[in-house]
């Protein structure tokens, strides 16, 4: 009997590692003070993180993460999409982006980062999927490395209550069709979720606890359902969009959240440090949707990025400074 237990206590203890190994972060690079990809792969080993999101295909940031067993997310910029619609290019994409680094954990392949439907770049997203998933199953790696892309919350057309979610008249006929896709190779949606912009946006109906997981009780009740914070209500809404598209179980892994600490009234590091560290801890235990599923998050991002460019709040989601500093006492873990 103590034996059994034991080897329960073991099974139980492995099942929140799981969880705990959840989360990863966004590695972007415009800033011209950051560290060399040696010592960036070198910081998310040493603080314990175990998979990173980079936006194209850096042969310096490949070559550092030869070996690390960091997971990745690679992905395929906007303006290069049209030129991937051509099947040679996307077999050439592939033998030197994935097949070149065997030593490289590449999980996912991110084909475009929150492209809308009215955007010119909008009818190359799916053909592109379609060959770099063609290039990929040729290459006998269908089974590691999945093919998707990045969407934000745009596409939603109504995300109250998050039962109610549902893509646009105008995402519908963009987004269902790339979501046929995703269900038909076993691959999850992408989904960049920020309560931070909900909030901002929106501050006369969403208080500030509610958005960075300080709610001390119930803010929104959705039939059997209870929402303590925006960022489950935001994935459900997703949720639910996807299963009025037909897609009931197909996962979304978060690719992007995160929160500014500085460039406006609610852009603090008080704020920020609190959202980060409520995130990682939420996300081990799924949202009211999906409860008990942990939900794979990459935090946006690793570094404050001084050549980011628009609202100055761009420049500061980074959980480190470019001196490698830690922001924020938080644990990856």
């Amino acid at each position: 009997m103590a034996s059994m237990l034991l080897l329960i206590g073991f099974l139980i203890a492995g099942l929140e590692l799981t969880g705990a190994q959840s989360v990863g972060v966004c590695y972007g690079k415009n800033g011209n003070n950051l560290p060399t990809d040696g010592e960036v792969v070198d910081l998310y080993k040493s603080n314990g993180i175990g998979s990173m999101r980079i936006y194209d295909p850096d042969q310096t940031t490949l070559n550092a993460l030869k070996g690390s067993n960091i997971e990745l997310i690679i992905g395929i910029l906007n303006n290069n999409l049209q030129a991937l619609t051509d099947a040679t290019a996307a077999t050439n994409w592939v033998q030197n982006n994935i097949r070149n680094y065997p030593d490289v954990k590449f999980k996912y392949i991110a084909v475009g980062n929150e492209v809308h439907p009215g955007d010119a770049e909008a009818q190359f997203v799916l053909p592109a999927m379609q060959n770099i998933h063609n290039a990929i199953v040729a290459a006998n790696l269908q089974n590691q490395i999945k093919v998707s892309t990045a969407i934000d919350t745009i596409l939603l057309g109504n995300s109250y209550p998050p039962s109610a979610g549902s893509f646009s008249a105008a995402a519908n006929s963009y987004i269902s069709p790339i979501i046929n896709f995703l269900v038909s190779n076993g691959a999850p949606l992408l989904a960049n979720i920020y309560p931070y912009f909900s909030y901002t946006n929106n501050p006369q109906d969403i208080s500030l606890p509610y958005a960075l997981f300080t709610s001390p009780g119930v803010v929104v009740t959705d039939g059997s359902l209870q929402y303590q914070n925006l960022f489950d209500a935001l994935l459900d809404s997703l949720y639910s969009a996807l299963e009025k598209a037909g897609a009931p179980n197909l996962q979304i892994v978060v690719s992007e959240s995160g929160w500014p600490s500085e460039g406006d009234t609610a852009a603090t590091v008080v704020n920020a440090g609190t959202y980060y560290k409520n995130l990682i801890n939420h996300v081990k235990g799924g949202t009211p949707k999906k409860s008990g599923q942990a939900i794979e998050t990459y935090l946006f991002a690793m570094f404050d990025e001084n050549l980011k460019t628009g609202s100055v709040i761009e420049q500061h989601f980074g959980v480190f400074s470019p001196d490698k500093q830690p922001k924020y006492q938080i644990s990856f873990g």
